[in-house]
């Protein structure tokens, strides 16, 4: 016996109408830890925040450089805010030339109103050193944290 001769492509009885609505676009909540924890700076780029809410991470502590990053440490907590962005806002984001280097990795955010979610956050690859200082940044941070209501502690400790 051969194959089976190719049966002929036939409707099924009902027309596929055109879809009319776009397709939500995938959002992720992301962890920020620097500027961008400031939504007017995202609005200002075109973006369309979402969702912020104050959080911690365990296990990380902040080093600031010519930019800040994200380096494991011990016993070490930072705070900073749980912002949803769609997946292409975040690509736009980070395409910018100033923050390009930086990398998404996931963390565990503990939620100001309770709860653990899991977030993307950006950091890079290689943080600064210990000794790099970047004053001017430090000043900028410490007043978008207290703009969206980080401990007065934590702003202070910001160098």
């Amino acid at each position: 016996m051969g194959p089976a001769p190719a049966a002929e492509a036939r409707p099924l009885g009902r027309q596929v109408k055109p879809f009319k609505e776009a397709i939500p676009l995938r959002r992720a909540e992301v962890f920020f830890y620097g500027l961008f924890m400031d939504e007017e700076l995202l609005r200002a780029k075109g973006l369309k925040p979402d969702g912020t809410e104050l959080a911690v991470v365990d296990g990380l502590a902040l080093r600031i450089g010519q930019r800040a990053a994200l380096v494991p440490t011990l016993g070490a907590r930072v705070h900073g805010v749980v912002i949803s962005l769609t997946l292409p806002e975040l690509d736009r984001l980070y395409s910018e030339p100033s923050v390009q280097a930086y990398q998404p990795q996931a963390v565990l955010a503990q939620l100001a109103s309770g709860g653990t979610i899991a977030a993307l956050c950006y950091n890079l690859p290689q943080p600064p050193s210990p000794t790099e200082r970047n004053p001017e940044y430090a000043t900028k941070l410490r007043a978008v944290a207290k703009k969206v209501g980080l401990p007065p502690e934590y702003i202070a400790s910001l160098q």
